[in-house]
């Protein structure tokens, strides 16, 4: 069973966010692992920018929840995730390097070759010369007469 990349990060973000309540490292790992393992090889390289962003934004959910009832939520909020994110930085390391070693493994270079390529086919070709131009529509150029020439009006 393979998922495109959007799968891969939303199963990524629910473990994540499961994790954040008991053990966000660990659950960090287990979920890189899974979505990397379970992601179509052409996927790849979008999962493999995404996994400390989607802690991030899990991380940041759970501490605005959390400091909501707080007497000062920002302050509240800060703390929580300076606190969380400190702690988890090596996981957050680790699950990274795991996830890129995996990909690796998985085909990661033929995607970013193919992505290459992908956007080589979309950008037009550079001109050779400064000489060449595209031609013009005919008549761009020429001036539009409107009315009749001041010679043909009758003079009052």
């Amino acid at each position: 069973m393979k998922v495109t990349a959007r799968g891969a990060i939303t199963l990524l973000f629910f473990v994540c966010l499961l994790g954040q309540f008991t053990l966000p490292g660990p659950f960090f790992l287990v979920g890189v692992l899974a979505a990397v393992w379970l992601v179509n090889p052409r996927d790849l390289l979008t999962l493999v920018v995404s996994p400390p962003l989607v802690f991030f934004v899990s991380a940041l959910i759970v501490e605005i929840l959390s400091a909501l009832g707080a007497d000062s939520a920002l302050q509240s909020l800060g703390l929580g995730m300076f606190t969380t994110l400190s702690a988890a930085a090596p996981w957050l390391f680790a699950g990274s390097a795991l996830a890129l070693g995996l990909a690796w493994y998985r085909g990661l270079p033929q995607s970013v070759r193919a992505t290459r390529e992908d956007m080589k086919s979309r950008v037009p070709a550079p001109r050779k010369s400064k000489e060449e131009f595209d031609a013009e529509p005919e008549g761009y150029f020429e001036p539009k007469v409107y009315g009749t020439a001041k010679e043909d009006r009758p003079q009052v």
